[in-house]
This record gives structure tokens, C-alpha cells and sequence, in this order.
């Protein structure tokens, strides 16, 4: 369904439509408004005006208070304090209330009861009434009671104003009071822990020598830096050896020559001395071997001095191997010895540190003790000079007087409020009924929400002693007998070739006017010169004999079953140009023999004789009668009840009818008729059209 835009008038039409409705809630708020307003017990408010200031304490080093402008949850507590309990008690002992209120309230007796005396009551009583009210962007503050008594409301405002600074006063003297009993408390508890702390720091010093400590502990980082350097240096030292090392140890006693390719041994200066004068002497035996025999003196001694040189380059490469050996383990030694210091000045080092850092936590608390010991007495002294200063300064700027009217009830703005919210009330529930309200109502919604044009509407006659459905031939200018034959021109011209021949009357439910707008709409159309066939269709609770006084012992239940062969026989002539075909008996099976062969004979045989043809048919959503003879027919009139038949039921009877074929509803529904339209309730272009028919008047005394 397209979205209709809603303008102003379609709210003024909802207005108009449930006028009745606003005109009620009206009435009956208005009412209530009035008769609160002149019952109610006048009440009197008395005012009186108090400035209030917060006053910081006075510090010593300050020459004069701070006054603070605006502090939110100061004034919220002052606001408190002055509806508080205690306030409210000193008025009623400031005033003898126990004993002078009745004097003010003749009519009221305070009885004790309980567990409240009697000024606890009246004590509740004057807290009920205290209205505090700051002035805006100002320090001033109305405090204010309201009573049915104008000069009992001034004598409390301006007691309430007096208490509350006379509970100021004795809470800040209390307050003071408590807070040098307890600082001089603390402050004894301080002293002692001061002198605790002073002791065991003493002991501390004396028992670590604390003294020494602190050059020790200035120390040992150097000492660390300098162990850990020279213990880099050893572990290098260590390592170039043990490489050294591992070369040589393995060189056997035998093989002593190969020690010479170790760059280390080959690199000493002895080894190599001997090793030229072993080139030489090598070189020497070598000549001397060539020149003379092997057993020649000169050569023998050659040989051994080679020998001898040779066992002097052994023994040195031994001593360098000692030498490597011996130089290893010392570098090993000596790399374990600077880590055991190492270790050793670590640990002197974390033990010194752990000393120290107690002294620490000891000297420390021995200033924090100190420095609270110190600020409670400063602070003592400070109380004991400002404790006559207050924090909040009172004073009462304006006394409250008498009041000389009323302050409830205000007759005019109760008499306004009662009419806005009468009328804005009526409205809001109206378009709320509105809301709720999802039966057919108009033709303009019909169609936007159906989708389904409206062939037309027939207004509502409220009275029971004429029957609507002769309304034809009894007043056929009524504005009735006009409704009809709108909907009868609606039909003739629903299709752009010729009308329909066939058209089935039906309903959603029962009692929504389909019978009477068969018999009508066939009379109408009758009267139009046409010839018109009225077909009771309804085989299960017919009611067209009974409107044309017909009796009902053969019609289209004969006819289809076989017990009547000649239609002529059955029909019925109560008026020109109009035939009526009853019923006939009811018969067990009425969807049978609407779907049955006969019943198409019989369409055959009634279109040769007949124009138009008005079949009526049972409700829609009941049985399936009506579905069965709208797919032979040729269009369909579906008959709403206006006020009762909702959409819902109309769009699931729309999809029923139609199979859920788009296309087939267009086809083969005509339209749809509103019956029981309430003109009186729709719009007012309905009750105009309404009013102009000639007829308006005399249809009007029938109650239309």
C-alpha cells in the first residue's frame, strides 16, 4: 500500500470524528479540577530571608578569612541542616509548643503514641512544613512554612531561622571542642612514638657501627669496579694460556722437535740460539764425515758437541713447556681468587646496603614522626586561637511577616490547568482510540490500506421499528434508497464494455448487511429497467424468502439435487423487472452442489434469461460457499460493517477470496460496500451531504 501523506486535516478529522470522546474527559477533568480547587483548605506560606557565608578557618599566616562565594555541597548540607531534626526540636522548645500549639489548632489534638512523645510529633510536624528555597545567583536563602494558620507560618519561619543558627553555633563549638581533645590525644601518642623511634635508631647506630658503614658503602662501588676490571684482565690472561696450554701438553717426551712449530716455543730466544748452533754443528760434522773417517777424533767431537747441543735444546724446550704449564695454572689460580673477592665484596657490598637501607627506614621514621608530632601541636595552637571563629556566618536579612493570601490552592492557574490538560487530555485519548481502532471507518482509508475501490456506504438507522430492507419501495428518494443506487451505478459502470452479469453479495462475518444490500441493490438495479435476478445462494441459513414473505419448498437446492427440472416453475415475481429465486430447503452438502456440473447448466441457463443476477452467499470466512461461487462468477461485492469489520479479517478474506493471486483480485472483486455508516460520527463532508438531502429531516427523526 502506498504511504498517504497525513496534513493537517486528516488530525482536525479525528478530532471532529471523536469529539464526543474529548467533550467527556473534558467534562469530567474540568469537573474534578473544580471541585478540588473549591474544597481545598486554603494554605498560608511565610518567608524569611537569611544570608549564609562559609567561612574557612583561619590560618596563622593568613592575616584575615576567606569567604568563600559558592561551594554546591556546603549549601547543600546548610539546606539540610535547616529541615533537620534537631532544628526543628529547639522551635518546638523555643516556642513551648507543647503547650501553645493548640491554642493556634483548636480543632487539632496531639496525642502521644508509641514510642513519640508529644514534642517528637509536633517536632515532625514543623520539619513537615519547612521549605528552603536558595535565590538564584545570590547567598540569600528563603526559609519558608506553610500552614493553614497565617501568623502560626511567620511565628515558625522566623524560629527556624533562629534555631538554625543557634545549632550553627553549637555544633561548631562542639566540633572544636572534640578537636583539641583528640589532637592533644595524638599528640601524646606521637611524642611517644618520636622518642621510640629516636631509640631504636640510637641502638641501630651503635649496634652497626653505622659510622664506618657510611665510608665503607662510599667504597665499594670503586673496590667492585676495580676487582671486576682486573678479573676481565685474568680471565683473558686465562684463556690465551689454557689455548697455549692444550697445545703443548700433549708433546711427548720423545717428539720433543715438534714443540718448534708452536710459534710460542719456537719464539724464544734460547731455543732458537741453540737451534742455529745446531745448524752449524750439523753443517761442521757434515764436512768433517766427507773429509775423514767416522772414527776420526776431529770427527767424534763433532758429534758430540752436536749431541750436546741437541740435549741442551731438549731441556729448554721442557723448561718452556714447564714454563707454559706453570704460567696456565697461575692465570687459573689467580682468575678464581678475583672471583672469590668478587663474590666476597659483593656480598660485603649487599650486607652494607641492607644496613644502610635500614638506617634509612629508621631515620625516616623518626622525621615523619617528628614532623606529625610537630604539625599536631602547631595545629592544637592554631585550634586554640581560632576556636571562637565560625566556619558559617548567618544572618537574617529579612524577617518573615504574616502572609495575607494564599498561596494554595491558585484558583485561576487551577481553572487554566484543568482546561489545558481537559482539552489536551480529550485530544491525546481520542487520537489514542484512534490508534486502537482497526475496523473500516471510511471509504478513503478502504481504499489506501485495501487497495479495493468502494462501490459505496449505507448509513446506520439506529431505529428497530421499520425494516431497512423494503426501504426501496417504501421511500425510494430517502437518502437510503441513494446509497443504493450508488452502489448500483458504481456497478453498471465497473467494467468498460458491459456490466456484470453475475455478482456475488457477500460478507466477512454474519450480521454485516450483505442480505439487505442483495434485496436492495436487486431492487435498485430492477427499478432501473434492467431484469434482475435475486439468487438466495445461502444453503445453510437463507433469509430472502422471509424479507419477501416466500415460501421456501423448492429453489436452487431442488433444482441442483435434480427434484426441480424446470426453473421456471420456482421463480418468484414480487415486484417489476425482479425475479427472486429462493433457496429451496437446506440441503446436507451446500459446497458440494454449488461446485457441482448442475450449477453451471444452471449459470448457462439463467444468463439467456436474465440481465443481471444477484447472487447472495453466506459469510466469507465461515464456510467456503462463497469462494467456490465467486470463481464462476463473474465479480464479486464484499459487504463491510462500518465500526466492526477490521482490516485484518478484511485483507486475510481478500487473500482468501483472490487465491493469493494478485491478478485475480483486481478481476473479480467490483468493490466493497460500508454498511452501518454512522454519519453523525464520520466527517463532516459525509454529515453535510447528509444534511442535504431532502430527506435529511424526516430520516433524522428515525434516528439515523
Amino acid at each position: 500500500m502506498e504511504e498517504k501523506e497525513i496534513h493537517l486535516r486528516d488530525y482536525l478529522r479525528v478530532v471532529y470524528k471523536r469529539r464526543y470522546t474529548v467533550y467527556t474527559f473534558f467534562a469530567i477533568v474540568f469537573i474534578i479540577v473544580i471541585i478540588g480547587t473549591l474544597s481545598s483548605t486554603p494554605i498560608y506560606q511565610a518567608s524569611t530571608k537569611v544570608l549564609i557565608e562559609k567561612v574557612e578557618p583561619i590560618n596563622l599566616s593568613m592575616m584575615y578569612p576567606y569567604f568563600n562565594m559558592y561551594e554546591p555541597e556546603f549549601y547543600e548540607t546548610q539546606y539540610q541542616l535547616i529541615k533537620s531534626t534537631p532544628v526543628a526540636q529547639k522551635v518546638v522548645k523555643m516556642l513551648s509548643l507543647e503547650n501553645t500549639y493548640e491554642s493556634f489548632f483548636k480543632d487539632q489534638k496531639i496525642v502521644p503514641g508509641g514510642q513519640k512523645s508529644k514534642a517528637d510529633i509536633l517536632a515532625d510536624i514543623v520539619r513537615g512544613g519547612i521549605i528552603v528555597s536558595p535565590v538564584k545567583d545570590t547567598r540569600i536563602v528563603n526559609i519558608s512554612y506553610v500552614s493553614t494558620k497565617p501568623e502560626f507560618a511567620a511565628l515558625i519561619a522566623n524560629s527556624v531561622a533562629k534555631a538554625y543558627i543557634e545549632q550553627n553555633l553549637e555544633m561548631r563549638m562542639t566540633s572544636s571542642r572534640y578537636s583539641i581533645e583528640w589532637m592533644t590525644k595524638k599528640a601524646e601518642e606521637e611524642k611517644d612514638k618520636v622518642q621510640r623511634s629516636e631509640r631504636a635508631l640510637q641502638d641501630y647506630i651503635r649496634a652497626n657501627n653505622i659510622v664506618t658503614i657510611q665510608d665503607k658503602v662510599a667504597l665499594t662501588p670503586d673496590k667492585l669496579n676495580e676487582i671486576n676490571s682486573q678479573l676481565i684482565r685474568s680471565e683473558t690472561k686465562r684463556k690465551e694460556m689454557e689455548s697455549l696450554y692444550n697445545q703443548v701438553k700433549n708433546i711427548s717426551v720423545n717428539n720433543l722437535r715438534n714443540a718448534e712449530t708452536i710459534p710460542a716455543i719456537a719464539s724464544e730466544q734460547t731455543i732458537q740460539s741453540l737451534r742455529s748452533q745446531i745448524l752449524k754443528a750439523e753443517q761442521n760434522t757434515e764436512e768433517l764425515s766427507k773429509k775423514y773417517g767416522r772414527k776420526h777424533p776431529a770427527l767424534l767431537k763433532a758429534e758430540d758437541e752436536l749431541k750436546g747441543l741437541q740435549q741442551k735444546r731438549d731441556q729448554e724446550i721442557k723448561r718452556v713447556i714447564t714454563s707454559i704449564k706453570n704460567e696456565y695454572e697461575l692465570a687459573k689460580s689467580n682468575e678464581t681468587n678475583l672471583s672469590r673477592m668478587l663474590s666476597s665484596t659483593k656480598s660485603e657490598a649487599l650486607s652494607l646496603n641492607e644496613k644502610f637501607i635500614e638506617y634509612g627506614v629508621l631515620s625516616r621514621d623518626v622525621e615523619t614522626n617528628r614532623q606529625l608530632y610537630d604539625a599536631l601541636i602547631k595545629r592544637i595552637k592554631e585550634q586554640s586561637v581560632t576556636e571562637e571563629i565560625k566556619t558559617v556566618n548567618v544572618w537574617v536579612v529579612e524577617k518573615a511577616e504574616k502572609p495575607g493570601s494564599p498561596v494554595k490552592p491558585r484558583k485561576a492557574l487551577n481553572i487554566l490547568l484543568g482546561l489545558l490538560i481537559g482539552l489536551g487530555g480529550g485530544i491525546g485519548l481520542a487520537f489514542f482510540i484512534e490508534y486502537l481502532d482497526n475496523t473500516i471507518k471510511s471509504p478513503e482509508e478502504v481504499e489506501a490500506k485495501l487497495g479495493v475501490p468502494v462501490l459505496g456506504v449505507v448509513p446506520l438507522m439506529e431505529s428497530g421499528e421499520e425494516n431497512i430492507e423494503e426501504i426501496i419501495q417504501r421511500e425510494p428518494q430517502s437518502v437510503f434508497a441513494e446509497s443504493y443506487k450508488t452502489i448500483r451505478t458504481a456497478v453498471l459502470l465497473s467494467s468498460a464494455d458491459k456490466p456484470p452479469k453475475n455478482i456475488l453479495i457477500t460478507s466477512m462475518g454474519p450480521e454485516e448487511g450483505k442480505t439487505v444490500t442483495s434485496v436492495n441493490l436487486a431492487m435498485t438495479i430492477a427499478r432501473s429497467g434492467y431484469s434482475v435476478l435475486l439468487v438466495d445462494g445461502d444453503l445453510r441459513k437463507p433469509r430472502i424468502h422471509t424479507v419477501f414473505g416466500l415460501n421456501n419448498l423448492s429453489g436452487l437446492s431442488t433444482y441442483l439435487v435434480g427434484t426441480s427440472t424446470d426453473i421456471e416453475t420456482i421463480f418468484k415475481k414480487p415486484v417489476m423487472n425482479l425475479s427472486i429465486l429462493p433457496s429451496g430447503p437446506i440441503p446436507p452438502n451446500p459446497s458440494e452442489l454449488l461446485g457441482s456440473k448442475r450449477m453451471l447448466q444452471l449459470l448457462r441457463i439463467l444468463d439467456e434469461k436474465f440481465d443481471i443476477i444477484i447472487w447472495d452467499s453466506p459469510p466469507l470466512m465461515s464456510v467456503t460457499d462463497s469462494v467456490i461461487l465467486s470463481k464462476i462468477l463473474d465479480g464479486t461485492i464484499i459487504v463491510t460493517k462500518a465500526g466492526k469489520t477490521t482490516y485484518e479479517i478484511a485483507s486475510r478474506g481478500l487473500k482468501y477470496l483472490s487465491g493469493r493471486r494478485e491478478s485475480d483480485v483486481e478481476f473479480r472483486i467490483l468493490g466493497i460496500v460500508i454498511n452501518f455508516f454512522n454519519l453523525k460520527k464520520s466527517d463532516h463532508y459525509y454529515y453535510q451531504y447528509y444534511q442535504y438531502s431532502p430527506y435529511a429531516e424526516k430520516d433524522s427523526k428515525k434516528s439515523v
